[in-house]
């Protein structure tokens, strides 16, 4: 008789309760879907909101870091009051992220942020706003080829710095216009020592962008963009060591792979070795 009551459930747990993928590599973001009575979801002691969308149903991004850890976890779903309404188990796939050495000049290794530019950047991480910009597919922000991936190891000079690739690098010439990947709003507009002329973009419901090294800005803060748009262009300012855009995809403060979002291509050159187990610390 229990095990009649449980295969009943199962189907009910899948038609209120959704993850897409079910399977995940460290590093990319778990599509979350709900009835209405769900206002959040939980992974690995990590809570996510879910927004009320136009179809009526509840989403939520919940993202799964680079550095967790492989293995089996639950995804729970929350009520209004926090209480456990349903679960689906996930797998943690290991992504084999590459390590990679960079040949950087020391004048350059050694720039230090500018006042206040990692407060400021962290706290645009973190923005949850309620509206929904973000429209898929996403789109690369520059047509160039991919001259870093996102989670390689980084190393400059040789030397570990302990931390990864929290975005990609796309080749692109000097003054190529930049666009946003989806539609958002300009958060920030600034030039910093470490990042160059950089633009942060909030997308909505936990998704957030921002584009460095920018030569110069054709955007201003709180101004609407799609990506049609141009934010900037393709420059070589901060720590850099020529023209390219560097850019991240952050979800709900959390760096994640835009290859699962969009086609990216790898420019051609020789392959890196992969990274050996590591504790290390995003950038």
């Amino acid at each position: 008789m229990r095990l009649f009551f449980v295969l009943l459930a199962l189907p009910v747990y899948a038609q209120n309760f959704h993850a897409d993928p079910e399977k995940i590599i460290q590093g990319e973001v778990i599509k979350v879907t709900a009835g209405a009575e769900i206002a959040s979801a939980r992974l690995n002691g990590v809570a996510i909101p879910l927004f009320a969308q136009a179809n009526g149903e509840q989403l939520g991004l919940m993202p799964v870091p680079v550095l967790t850890k492989p293995g089996a976890y639950t995804l729970e779903f929350l009520d209004a009051t926090g209480a456990v309404s349903g679960k689906i188990p996930i797998t943690v796939l290991d992504a084999r992220y590459h390590r990679e050495n960079i040949s950087i000049a020391p004048a350059i290794a050694g720039l230090q942020p500018s006042p206040g530019e990692q407060k400021t950047v962290g706290d645009f991480e973190r923005i949850d706003s309620d509206i929904r910009y973000w429209k898929e597919p996403f789109r690369p922000p520059v047509p160039g080829c991919l001259t870093s991936p996102f989670g390689s190891l980084r190393m400059h000079n040789g030397k570990l710095t302990g931390s990864f690739h929290a975005g990609v690098d796309q080749r692109g010439a000097a003054g190529t216009p930049i666009h946003p990947i989806t539609p958002g709003v300009v958060k920030l507009v600034e030039k910093y020592n470490l990042r160059g002329g950089t633009v942060a973009i909030d997308h909505g419901q936990g998704v957030e962008t921002i584009y460095l090294h920018m030569s110069a800005f054709n955007a201003k803060e709180g101004q609407q963009v799609t990506p049609r748009d141009t934010i900037g262009y393709v420059g070589s300012t901060g720590r850099s060591t020529g023209p390219h855009v560097h850019w991240t995809l952050y979800v709900h403060g959390e760096a994640m792979n835009p290859g699962q979002w969009m086609s990216l291509k790898a420019c051609a050159g020789p392959p890196t070795a992969p990274a050996k187990k590591t504790a290390e610390s995003k950038q």
